[in-house]
């Protein structure tokens, strides 16, 4: 295990009616918010109107950006810049799922930066200071409501990257599980693939010593394994849709990769995918991930497939360590395409070969020219990988 360091400063209030504190502990901090949202979904369920209720009964003056893609654009993140520049603004709060979160993180850091939001993007050293971002959280998915993470989309250059700053961190997350009841079922299954994806990814590394991480980790897989396919059915089920919320905060906020994740591999590989063809993150991730885990499995890596396949699914220990790490791969797509009802390839997303070259390169140029995750992948890895998931 190597050195880290470990800090999450995000005050979580979790439960239902947590948003009657939402004026009080916001008015600490500032008397004007940007108020950041999506479609209007808030609007129809209540959620906005109990927000400006608190946010009122605290005579915060609210302004507002709506419309928030859910690959968020840097078109929005420039607008809601320009709003807060202009009203003296002096926090972000994002009401909905990562999208909305991440959108607002980098308005933050915008505020606090002279050229365009962009360069926060392309180069993080660059995010050194912000405004503070609360968050009310809708949809769970990315754990974008307790890190420094945000992923922004330039659609004009075909790119979806990235940043961090530790100032992005929210100071305050409301997680009401029944914020979640409305999300229809398909975005429900994504968010779950999302959450296990980013499990895989700390999860799947050749950093010796985290043995605690590991184990953390599988108890995060198996939270989402057993209650996504419950939630997906029964939109209603409190203590489903509670279990995927929490999981989606920690498997994203540094408690199971500090000390020991490699670099992520299967994320900026979709991150192309979202990026050429605009599809819906967790879909994309759900699709290539097996695929992924069959191309990097052999005689180094099977050990952790091994402990994946016994530790998570239950499978027979005395079976060879092969017929152990494939079976655990098949019931991982199995999960995703039969419990979650998710494409099961890149051709249902509507996603053909004609860009892979391009999407391949994209993928480790942005990782410095190579993706070094659990297996080192290359351009032409990477577009095999795609192949594979067609």
């Amino acid at each position: 295990m190597y050195n880290f360091n470990f800090q999450v400063t995000t005050k979580v209030l979790f439960g239902e009616g947590q948003i009657k504190h939402l004026g009080k502990e916001i008015s600490k901090y500032t008397d004007k918010v940007l108020l950041v949202y999506g479609g209007g979904s808030i609007k129809k369920n209540g959620i906005y109107d109990s927000a400006v209720e608190q946010l009122k009964n605290y005579n915060i003056e609210i302004f507002e950006l709506a419309n928030v893609d859910p690959n968020p654009r840097i078109e929005s993140v420039r607008e809601g810049v320009s709003i807060c520049k202009e009203n003296s603004i002096g926090g972000v709060l994002a009401i909905g799922g990562g999208s909305s979160i991440d959108c607002s993180k980098v308005i933050s850091a915008g505020v606090k930066y002279d050229g365009d939001p962009w360069d926060l993007i392309i180069d993080r050293s660059l995010v050194k200071e912000s405004i503070p971002v609360f968050t009310v959280l809708t949809l769970a998915a990315t754990g974008s409501e307790m890190n420094g993470n945000a992923v922004i989309s330039n659609m004009n250059t075909n790119e979806k990257l990235g940043t961090y700053g530790r100032c992005l961190i929210p100071k305050l997350s409301i997680l009401d599980p029944t914020y979640t009841f409305s999300v229809p079922a398909r975005h429900t299954a994504a968010g779950t693939a999302d959450i296990i994806s980013h499990t895989f990814e700390n999860y799947f590394t050749n950093v010796e010593g985290g043995y605690l991480q590991a184990r953390m980790a599988e108890a995060i897989l198996k939270t989402c394994f057993h209650y996504g396919p419950i939630a997906y059915k029964e939109a209603n089920n409190y203590d489903a849709r509670a279990n995927l919320m929490w999981a989606s905060s920690w498997a994203i906020n540094g408690l199971i990769s500090a000390g020991s994740a490699n670099n992520w591999s299967v994320h900026p590989m979709e991150h192309e995918l979202s990026a050429f063809y605009d599809v819906t993150h967790g879909e994309g991730l759900a699709v290539l991930t097996p695929h992924w885990m069959r191309y990097v499995l052999n005689e180094d890596t099977v050990s952790k497939f091994v402990d994946y396949g016994i530790n998570v699914w239950g499978i027979d220990s005395s079976m060879d360590k092969f017929d152990i790490a494939n079976l655990a791969i098949d019931k991982t797509q199995e999960f995703f395409t039969k419990e979650l009802n998710i494409p099961a390839n890149l051709r249902e997303l509507k996603i053909s070969n004609k860009d892979f070259d391009t999407m391949a390169q994209k993928a480790v140029t942005v990782k410095g020219g190579s993706i070094q995750g659990f297996v080192e992948l290359h351009a032409e890895d990477v577009k095999k990988i795609y192949e594979m998931s067609l």
